[in-house]
């Protein structure tokens, strides 16, 4: 989808291109990309980077052109992994700025573009929208990162009641979110780095005051991934060890079973032979074999007990 506004402030939206507009794209249809390549002059090899799943974080300078893509974090079930990132690209190009994303996010929601809320006059400033963009990817990182805490906490609840493989798999997703957040973030961060130096002359005191924020706000979403990371290895170690001490408790105690069914099976054997055994005139012969067998049974199951092997 493919929407054009008079500014930043995504209030106005016209039916084409002007000077200083902005054109939000989410999801591009081949006609939408044929048409960024013909009517706005993006290169094509642009467009293919921002919507490759696996782009990295960058800041390139062109004569023609400017690109900065981040990744931003996204809600998905692909693999049952709840979260993800991809790339977002804001692309500056003979005065039109034009962002590029794969999919609907919550950084730039197609019902509610703008950055400027409660703004309703026209907003032209390219480079406040940019670092605002950066600051919205940290709230929502951060956002993410306290619903992946809370549900890693269920998951952890669930692991202590039934100790199973299911719970582990669950966490193991949880950890593979945290990872896709930790290299994205340290990739944005280096491309907030590179923004800083090659903005700091032009910044005014409003906009230097902003990028702190986004430069913190990622730090801090970086920090608590990385933290959320730390706990989790630490519990799925934690949890992967119960699971494989419970295991060798239950092998414990099925060769101590195995060990005290073998005494009246042993006896019973013995006396089963087709041989003389003092008892073959006897007329009790039976029910001694029986109740000596109990016995050396009840015999074993007490030394075991006493052992703490049963």
């Amino acid at each position: 989808m493919l929407k054009i506004f008079k500014s930043f402030g995504g209030y106005i939206e016209i039916p084409q291109a002007e000077q200083d507009c902005w054109i939000n794209v989410v999801d591009p249809s081949p006609a939408e990309i044929l048409r960024l390549q013909e009517e706005f002059r993006v290169p094509a090899d642009l467009i293919q980077d921002i919507l490759d799943m696996d782009e990295r974080s960058r800041y390139e300078v062109d004569d023609d052109w400017s690109l900065i893509i981040l990744r931003i974090p996204v809600e998905s079930e692909h693999n049952g992994v709840p979260f993800n990132t991809l790339p977002l690209g804001i692309i500056n190009i003979k005065g039109i700025t034009i962002t590029l994303c794969s999919t609907t996010n919550e950084v730039l929601p197609l019902e509610q573009s703008s950055l400027y809320r409660g703004q309703n006059h026209l907003i032209h400033d390219e480079v406040n929208f940019i670092i605002k963009l950066f600051l919205r990817s940290g709230s929502t990182y951060l956002r993410y990162l306290k619903t992946i805490n809370q549900q890693t906490a269920r998951i952890e609840d669930e692991l202590e009641r039934s100790i199973q493989n299911r719970e582990l798999n669950k966490l193991l997703k949880m950890e593979k979110c945290l990872v896709y957040f930790i290299t994205s973030l340290k990739a944005n961060e280096i491309v907030l780095a590179k923004l800083r130096n090659s903005l700091k002359r032009n910044l005014n005191e409003l906009n230097e005051d902003l990028l702190e924020d986004a430069i913190i706000e990622n730090k801090q979403a970086l920090e608590m991934s990385q933290i959320y990371s730390d706990i989790q290895a630490g519990m799925m170690d934690a949890f992967a060890s119960v699971i494989s001490n419970n295991l060798n408790v239950v092998m414990k105690q099925l060769a101590s079973i195995s060990i005290i069914l073998m005494i009246p099976t042993l006896i019973a054997s013995l006396y089963g032979m087709n041989v003389p055994n003092h008892l073959e005139s006897v007329k009790w012969a039976f029910p001694i074999i029986i109740v000596v067998s109990v016995l050396m049974a009840g015999l074993g199951i007490f030394i075991f007990r006493k052992k703490n092997l049963f």
